[in-house]
């Protein structure tokens, strides 16, 4: 090819290919619809006022039985832990439907699932689910991994922490705005510090509730659960700041021991777990005068 036609083709055909370009644009815009005042959306509304997204409360119709409400955590985009290819938000959903059927079975106990398939939930959404439906007692399933040390088992119970449990309690009165009730006392109309000082009093009171159903589980899991040399703990954990519902998380073992894994997958561990579980439970309302 001569020199001279290279050196035009160098400048030319740049220019060539972004007319094509630019034609082959123009035959494809006049495809796409036009957006305005006659392409509309429409969506839905709930009900003004209605609760939204609140799970069926199972069991006796009687609203004066006592509820439980079960939270298995994670779910959706968020496995949580993994380990042996058992995901932890699978694992916690089992053994929540194991509860919820043995408590069923039993009778006597209202009960309601957070969430009852693979779906994701925030933090603040379980909490909050708990208050809407007047839980009487709140329980957060999860299960723990400790990476590639495969060794490391046991359950363990955790409760809001006491620094935690303040600081919940003065969020809890800045939020409410003095609109709202805490364990049956209504904040409205009354002055700011004295809200505060409610909301503390009630956010203890239920700090002592969690501590007693946590040793209550330790107590009726002895012989059916294995649990963590210090199985005992607290922490700063969002799911547990409701000021008003005793509130547990309970972690079901490590995902990342093979042994504790399976046990924990297998109809027989699940079982385990709710008999346990459901003896706390029982225990624990029939001590509050509600079982």
């Amino acid at each position: 090819m001569p020199y001279r036609l290279q050196i035009a083709l160098v400048f030319v055909a740049p220019v060539v290919l972004l007319a094509a370009l630019y034609a082959l644009g123009a035959g494809l815009a006049l495809r796409v619809p036009v957006l305005g005042r006659g392409y509309v959306i429409r969506i839905e509304l709930p009900e003004a006022g209605k609760p939204v997204g609140l799970p069926p409360v199972l069991g006796p119709a009687d609203p004066s039985r006592p509820l439980l409400v079960i939270d298995a955590g994670h779910g959706g985009h968020d496995p949580g832990a993994s380990g042996q290819g058992v995901p932890e938000k699978t694992l916690a959903l089992a053994l929540a439907r194991a509860l919820r059927d043995r408590l069923l079975a039993d009778g006597g106990i209202r009960v309601a699932l957070t969430r009852d398939d693979d779906r994701f939930l925030a933090l603040e959404e379980r909490a909050e689910i708990a208050r809407q439906l007047g839980a009487d007692l709140f329980l957060s399933i999860h299960a723990d991994s400790a990476g590639d040390r495969g060794e490391v088992s046991g359950a363990s119970v955790y409760t809001l922490s006491e620094r935690a449990s303040s600081e919940a309690a003065a969020r809890v009165a800045a939020r409410e705005n003095s609109a709202d009730v805490v364990n049956g006392v209504p904040l409205a109309g009354r002055d700011d510090d004295v809200n505060a000082i409610l909301v503390e009093l009630s956010q203890r009171h239920t700090q002592e509730q969690s501590g007693e159903f946590a040793r209550l589980i330790l107590r009726e899991g002895k012989g059916l659960l294995t649990f963590h040399p210090q199985a005992s703990r607290s922490a700063a954990l969002a799911v547990l700041r409701a000021p008003d519902v005793p509130s547990v998380l309970f972690e079901a073992g490590f995902v990342s021991n093979p042994e504790e894994a399976d046990r924990l997958s297998s109809p027989e561990g699940q079982q385990r777990f709710a008999e346990a579980m459901a003896r706390a439970v029982r225990v624990y309302f029939a001590r509050q005068g509600e079982g």
